[in-house]
């Protein structure tokens, strides 16, 4: 048999429905059509791509896998066959956190003057590459190294990191630190869209216990309750106040770097201007050709 576009949508539905039947609704089908599908594709393919042993649907590691590749397929195959309407339609810039920082607000308002005809959506998603490598965005704003094969990256800017603190801890006192004065403390990472990780700190002064969550709000909120203390961005600073965290300067941490990812394969046709406006309004230069 031969793998048609309706095979690659009815297993996208089924994987951000999670159930048969709500795909099947979806996609006004029957729920055994939908599964009739589904086994076509995945006799097709030689792998099991969802796993219907439990009582919750839930994606194999091989549809994982296979779900990023379906949705990088569907968004060429629209750009292939209406490039018209790809001109026009949004442009979708995901963030896993903070967005552009201080720059987010011009970034937004000098946009919508000068491409009134492509609407540019800021979108959340916490996820490394901030749903940039599932498909559900054109384009993300990024911190830190990024390895993910089919990107293409641009650095807009740098922020310093700040050390993220409970407020009525006794480091909070203090007017800046360094990453060795959080060393000896409970450190939460945000394993899945977080930059910052056990390596940051010296090999002879890393930490020794660590708490991981899964996004920003359980990361000040570990952090307000006392659990432990954080690193992040400056802007994380400004764009996320928390009445029990206090933020203090970390000088001697590296830099983060603040990039712009698209996929280099069908890229929207208004990345190119989004990168530009992004560098101008950052005070970044181009990058060399």
């Amino acid at each position: 048999m031969s793998i048609e576009l309706r095979h690659l949508r009815c297993f996208l539905a089924i994987a951000e429905e999670s159930s048969l039947t709500r795909a099947a609704a979806r996609l006004h089908l029957t729920q055994p059509a939908v599964s009739r599908t589904l086994a076509a594709l995945e006799q097709h393919l030689g792998a099991r791509l969802v796993d219907r042993s439990t009582h919750h649907l839930a994606l194999t590691a091989d549809g994982h896998a296979f779900r990023d590749r379906a949705s990088a397929a569907l968004a060429a195959f629209e750009a292939a066959v209406d490039p018209a309407r790809l001109h026009h339609r949004p442009l979708r810039l995901g963030h896993a956190w903070s967005a552009f920082g201080r720059y987010t607000t011009p970034l937004l308002r000098r946009w919508q003057r000068e491409h009134p005809e492509t609407p540019l959506e800021l979108l959340r998603v916490d996820d490394r590459t901030a749903g940039l490598a599932r498909g559900e965005v054109d384009a993300a704003l990024l911190r830190g190294t990024v390895e993910a094969p089919g990107l293409v990256t641009t650095e807009l800017t740098t922020e310093p990191r700040v050390a993220a603190l409970p407020a009525d801890g006794p480091l909070a006192a203090l007017p800046s630190l360094t990453l060795r004065d959080l060393a000896a403390e409970t450190v939460v990472l945000n394993t899945v869209s977080g930059t910052t990780t056990p390596a940051l700190w010296p090999p002879t002064a890393r930490p020794t216990s660590t708490l991981t969550v899964a996004n920003t709000d359980d990361w000040l909120t570990a952090i307000a309750a006392g659990r432990g203390v954080g690193v992040s961005s400056a802007s994380t600073a400004a764009l996320h106040p928390h009445p029990g965290v206090t933020y203090r300067p970390l000088p001697d941490a590296p830099p983060l770097p603040v990039l712009l990812a698209w996929r280099d394969a069908f890229p929207h046709p208004a990345t190119e201007a989004l990168a530009t406006m992004a560098r101008e309004i950052a005070g970044a230069e181009p990058p060399a050709p």
